[in-house]
């Protein structure tokens, strides 16, 4: 399983989630507290929005504590919403095209969970993706299946729907298959201004997944600093230090919608 984090708010350095808490999203690569694979080390990805309508992206294969280069660009880069994701592979290739998040037009896309079955109904599920939409593919991954399988449901007008309408197609797909692997995932997706953020699974063992809402203002001594502004929001896999105060669990089954600093997490089903 993977490890990843949204921000959306006022511009902030990266490195400040990335780097600098103590148990930050680079921490998390060597060592996940709420994982059941606590190394990630298979790739990482940034995505991030600045004055262009289509956002930035680095992706690598190193493992995200060995990139002097992610360090580097971390401290340099400020963002209002930025996403950021470490990857512990479940069986497709460590390659590039592979890491998360996933880039069409405005949209960023990331994952975390599996889709059982995949090898044997790959084939399938692609077969399903909007063939405007299927000559973006670049990669082997369950994960950027599913993006396109979501944009092809009508994710700008209908995010909640288009998430329901595409699980229950994978669904189907691991039935016809006699897959007996469950469907779990957590996955954010963004537009650039808002963050959509699903918690569900087939076998009511999602990822876990967390938010914390406020100004990030800084990080002092590994600890996360929230002003009292309500602009800011994180939403993530796993707490970014032991104040358990400021981090809220997302519900198994449910889709938190952020929007400039408002959140509403409402129960989500297929």
């Amino acid at each position: 399983m993977c490890r990843w984090l949204a921000y959306g708010g006022e511009p902030i350095a990266m490195d400040t989630l990335l780097f600098k808490p103590c148990n930050s999203l680079i921490r998390q690569s060597l060592s996940a507290q709420r994982s059941i694979a606590p190394t990630n080390g298979d790739g990482f990805g940034l995505g991030w929005y600045g004055h262009l309508d289509q956002p930035g992206l680095y992706r690598d294969t190193m493992p995200a504590w060995n990139d002097a280069n992610l360090r580097s660009l971390a401290e340099q880069i400020r963002s209002p919403l930025f996403f950021a994701h470490v990857r512990a592979s479940t069986g497709p290739a460590t390659a590039r095209l592979n890491c998360h998040p996933f880039r069409y037009d405005k949209w960023l896309f990331m994952h975390n969970g599996q889709v059982g079955g995949w090898t044997d109904i790959r084939q399938a599920v692609e077969g399903g993706i909007d063939k405007r939409l299927y000559k973006h593919r670049e990669g082997s991954t369950d994960s950027e299946a599913l993006f396109y399988l979501l944009l092809g449901h009508g994710f700008a007008e209908d995010p909640a729907g288009a998430f329901a309408r595409a699980i229950r197609q994978v669904l189907g797909l691991m039935a016809a298959e006699g897959a007996t692997e469950p469907f779990r995932m957590t996955a954010a997706c963004s537009d650039g201004r808002k963050i959509y953020a699903v918690r569900w699974s087939s076998d009511g063992k999602s990822p876990s997944l967390y938010w914390a809402r406020g100004s990030v203002l800084e990080c002092a001594e590994g600890k996360i600093r929230f002003g009292k502004g309500q602009d800011g929001v994180l939403v993530l896999s796993e707490p970014l230090d032991e104040d358990t105060e400021q981090w809220t669990e997302v519900p198994e089954g449910s889709l938190l919608v952020a929007d400039r600093g408002r959140v509403e997490v409402m129960p989500f089903g297929v």
